[in-house]
């Protein structure tokens, strides 16, 4: 655990540390603020909404439950929207794994689609994707008989389970995996395309193919490969928490947690290797198990940064609200270990980055406090809510 005094120290280093050439940083007029104050939810690990009109919120624990509300500050209870606690296996000594992922379907408002990831109680280390259909009777409300499951995920070890599911622009569902776990990619699953652990996954959940609830769309990567899995869009990746799409370009954003030296955050493209576990972000990996090869292409993130500033990267969105126009474009992510959070935005065609910390009530060295990040949600207008593993949400403020 970080001392205090190392935690204020951090405070103080430069809020970012790219091997991109980077643009002068400046503080933007907005701070973190607390929000649904009277709400404490066990390990609030997705924040989201539906998209169907009725600016509800979501909030899973990643004990296994699904909570339901208005978007109102001054909620207390919220609904219970889903129940799978007795389906999910969660330990604290082991908590990368539980329920890690919600993702509504794009016609949700018309078929009641809803998607989740989560570590099964079935077998040891089996994550399952399944989908749900929401009540017809009681929009707040999810029937536990309706579980459809589109896919198992078997896992080495409890860590580096990923879970991020989210639909693309393209109305495919993408889910965001980790290497399988332990240290230095003891498997080689981030070069291996055989297996789909380490990758980011691409499939079609509107129609099945063969015994399997969904297909390959045509123009994923490896379509139709006898050689590698054909779910694999992109691969390459040590443990992706989280990953998200601008909802006003559809691009990509990834971020990877890295292992000794280095956090980063990629765009996603189609076929990219990122390079782990032959490098660490943009270096080469001390204990990689080999080096890398003359014409090897790997995909170099936008933007990294170092030990020195933060231990464990926490992906977030790109804000498009309406509340901040200054943050408009912007990538908001945070850093688990120290509390840091950052506004990063990105100039695609001259390749520079103008990285923000942003300080408010969930960091405050003076209150000698800070709310270790563990996900990012937008709500229906765009406007970005993250919270804590002890329970707090908190959103933006002036």
């Amino acid at each position: 655990m970080k001392t205090l005094s190392l935690i204020i120290a951090l405070m103080l280093i430069p809020s970012f540390s790219s091997g991109r050439e980077s643009e002068s940083p400046a503080k933007p007029a907005v701070k973190t603020v607390r929000t649904f104050k009277n709400l404490r939810i066990n390990r609030p690990i997705i924040i989201t909404n539906a998209n169907d009109g009725s600016n509800r919120l979501f909030i899973a624990s990643q004990y296994g439950k699904v909570y339901v509300m208005p978007n109102d500050p001054s909620v207390e209870t919220p609904d219970v929207f889903m129940d799978i606690q007795k389906q999910v296996t969660y330990k604290d000594r082991e908590n990368e794994e539980g329920f890690l992922g919600l993702a509504f379907h794009p016609k949700y408002k018309s078929n009641g689609h809803l998607f989740v990831y989560y570590t099964s109680e079935k077998a040891p280390r089996l994550s399952v994707i399944s989908r749900f259909t929401v009540s017809k009777s009681d929009p707040n409300h999810v029937d536990n008989s309706t579980e459809v499951e589109i896919m198992r995920i078997k896992q080495p070890f409890w860590n580096h389970n990923g879970g991020t599911i989210c639909f693309g622009p393209d109305g495919y569902l993408y889910v965001g995996l980790g290497d399988g776990g332990a240290a230095n990619d003891p498997q080689g699953n981030g070069q291996n395309r055989k297996t789909l652990l380490g990758s980011i996954l691409r499939i079609d959940i509107d129609s099945k193919s063969g015994d399997k609830n969904y297909s390959i769309p045509k123009d994923n990567p490896y379509y139709l490969s006898k050689d590698w899995r054909n779910e694999i869009y992109a691969y390459g990746l040590r443990n992706v928490w989280r990953m998200s799409f601008d909802r006003k370009n559809g691009t990509g954003w990834i971020a990877d947690v890295g292992q000794n030296l280095w956090e980063e955050i990629n765009i996603l493209e189609k076929n990219g290797n990122y390079g782990w576990n032959i490098r660490e972000s943009m270096h080469p990996f001390e204990k990689a198990p080999r080096k890398e090869k003359q014409g090897e292409k790997f995909v170099d993130p936008i933007f990294e940064y170092n030990h020195e500033t933060g231990k464990s990267i926490t992906g977030g969105v790109v804000y498009r609200g309406k509340k901040h126009p200054e943050l408009d474009g912007a990538y908001l992510y945070a850093d688990y270990v120290t509390g840091h959070l950052w506004a990063l935005k990105y100039n695609f065609d001259t390749k520079k980055a103008n990285n923000m910390e942003i300080l408010g009530e969930h960091i405050n060295p003076e209150k000698q406090f800070f709310a270790p990040v563990i996900t990012f949600g937008e709500d229906e207008a765009g406007e970005v809510y993250f919270s804590s593993v002890n329970g707090r949400i908190y959103t933006l403020g002036n």
